[in-house]
């Protein structure tokens, strides 16, 4: 078996800079710490912490990987929920949990995330909402590493699975409600990260209910984001008739720029989240139960630990006035 001394001689190091390194300790050389890496690559070292966790019948740690949105005063009501309800199924079924957000790993390599999870003797994962670009989730998914359940996603295979809702039918119906009600001839349409399932499915829902209603569609980008929707509303919304939002947080900026232009028209938005309850006029929403969505997404993690195979479970939604 391959020993911390062995990746040192390897690597041309100390042991005590190999620890220093797979323990992430700051103030090691880039050049080092890619020496010891890829001798630990090469070598397929796992420390002994991990391989007595990986040698037990005790798996079952699990780590939620959330990308909390740190650019809204809305901090962060879906995340709030979404570990609310893994942790609470998680100690029916249980399981131990950490947490761990996006942003910390935004400068690791694929390697370094999978060597951290492993040092936390962490056999499956819940990844909410991992984008396409963001190319280390992507390879932590596809390493086949862990087992891996992704909350809106669509992908499935040999330990993966996914749980979500029908998005392009969900936007479908609360742009539809929206027009109808309106009668909405011109309508803004603020989308959100372009490189998101979500974005894409939603995006489906909104020009099928524009072409069934002979509706003229504007669609713009603002990435999920409230302050860059609020500037998409401020400089289209003048000549629209009704504003349709891919998030509620979307909406509440578009809210925000129509009462600044002194302006009235209607707007919808999506996710259901509580805080629009307490602001500006009432929007129709889709209402989603995010706890209820990750405790289902624990619920299957558990099931791929057991060995069965990936699936796509669809989520019920519904569309309410908040």
């Amino acid at each position: 078996m391959t020993s911390i001394k062995d990746v040192a001689k390897h690597a041309g190091v100390a042991i005590s800079t190999v620890s220093k390194v797979l323990n992430n300790y700051p103030n090691i050389s880039e050049a080092t710490r890619e020496k010891v890496n890829k001798a630990v690559e090469e070598l397929n070292f796992v420390p002994n912490s991990v391989a007595a966790a990986l040698s037990s019948k005790n798996a079952g740690r699990v780590a939620l990987m959330i990308d909390l949105n740190v650019k809204t005063q809305a901090i962060d009501e879906m995340a709030m929920r979404y570990i609310s309800g893994a942790i609470t199924k998680a100690m029916e079924l249980n399981l131990d949990v950490i947490t761990v957000f996006v942003f910390m790993f935004q400068d690791k390599t694929t390697e370094e995330l999978i060597r951290y999870l492993q040092s936390q003797s962490i056999s499956g994962i819940i990844i909410y909402g991992a984008a396409e670009d963001d190319l280390v989730l992507q390879e932590l998914i596809a390493s086949k590493k862990f087992k891996c359940v992704c909350v809106d996603q669509n992908y499935v295979g040999d330990g993966i699975s996914s749980v979500t809702i029908d998005h392009k039918k969900a936007q479908y119906e609360v742009a539809k409600k929206l027009i109808e009600e309106s009668q909405a001839k011109k309508i803004l349409y603020i989308s959100g990260y372009e490189k998101s399932y979500v974005t894409r499915s939603r995006l489906q829902g909104i020009k099928e209910a524009a072409l069934e209603n002979d509706v003229e569609l504007i669609i713009k980008d603002a990435d999920f984001l409230e302050e860059k929707a609020e500037e998409v509303a401020m400089q289209y919304g003048r000549d629209v008739d009704a504003i349709v939002c891919a998030s509620d947080l979307m909406a509440l900026g578009a809210q925000s720029a129509m009462k600044e232009l002194h302006l009235e028209k209607p707007i919808c938005g999506f996710d259901g989240i509580s805080l629009m309850g307490y602001v500006g006029q009432g929007i129709y929403t889709i209402g989603q139960n995010f706890s209820q969505i990750s405790a289902i997404a624990m619920e299957e993690l558990h099931r791929l630990m057991m060995d069965e195979k990936g699936q796509i479970i669809e989520v019920e939604y519904s569309l309410i006035r908040n």
